[in-house]
């Protein structure tokens, strides 16, 4: 998440609107580079830019101290401004700014905001097909999280049609179609994610629970062991280990309890002679 914004942010640094001046670009890369290394620092620095009049600019480097903080309510709101300020002044990197506070209310939680601003932002004509296909992937997992399977379906679809060869998009897609129940597609778009990102752990972590679900245990295995091994500090390296465990258990029948040992039983009494 950190990263994508970060991104955003450089490449609206590089690529200014018209009405920037020079030294107030200069200074949003300084500042965007302050973000990454030392954000309480560009925190201060933006107070100081704005309380200068620094405007649009001083906002989004306060807005980037925030993400890098991770205090994403706070980050999205100042997007959103600034996000408004760019409408009225025909500025091209309004959509851009509506992609990141998207992005910072889907870190916070709230889905919802997170929808509404990453349909203000497609709906904007100035978003890139890669840019485009991104939001389509970060709508949908806000969709998700609100229980709209077939809306984030579309969005999915979409997405694919854009960023063929974003290995997150048919990952994302192969979820979905795990909790579709539609475990051929979920086979299909996994191994398309697979064969893009042959060493991503979360890729190989789905793959392996997408074996398990198809009966294929011995690649179920395989695949945990092979994220365990390569990625061990990782969530996703925690998950393999707790799902090697769960197909331990179900793979070594359960120890039966000691049976008492056979006792032989007593002989039958030997008649006694009778006395004469």
């Amino acid at each position: 998440m950190i990263p994508l914004l970060m991104a955003l942010a450089a490449a609206q640094a590089a690529a200014p609107a018209p009405a920037a001046a020079g030294p107030a670009e200069a200074r949003l890369r300084s500042c965007t580079a302050l973000a990454r290394s030392n954000p309480a620092q560009a925190l201060e620095a933006a107070a100081a830019w704005q309380a200068e009049g620094g405007g649009a600019d001083a906002r989004q480097c306060l807005a980037l101290a925030y993400v890098a903080l991770e205090r994403w309510s706070d980050a999205a709101t100042i997007f959103e401004q600034s996000a408004h300020d760019a409408d009225l002044a025909q500025d091209p990197r309004r959509a851009d700014l509506r992609v990141q506070a998207g992005n910072s209310w889907l870190a916070a939680g709230d889905a919802e905001r997170a929808i509404a601003a990453f349909g203000a932002a497609l709906a904007t004509t100035n978003l890139t097909d890669q840019l485009r296909g991104e939001v389509h992937l970060d709508r949908a997992r806000a969709l998700v999280q609100l229980g709209n399977m077939a809306g984030a379906r579309q969005d999915l679809d979409r997405a694919l049609q854009l960023v063929p060869s974003d290995p997150m998009a048919w990952y994302l897609s192969a979820g979905l179609a795990r909790r579709e129940n539609n475990l051929t597609r979920a086979q299909s778009d996994i191994q398309r994610a697979m064969q893009l990102a042959p060493d991503n752990a979360d890729v190989a972590l789905l793959a392996g629970t997408i074996a398990g679900l198809a009966g294929n245990m011995a690649e179920a295995e395989r695949l945990y062991r092979q994220v365990a091994q390569g990625a061990p500090d990782s969530e996703a390296g925690r998950a393999a280990r707790a799902s090697l465990e769960t197909l331990r258990e179900v793979e070594v029948p359960a120890p039966q309890p000691p049976q008492p040992a056979a006792t032989t039983p007593p002989a039958p009494p030997q008649p006694q002679p009778q006395s004469r």
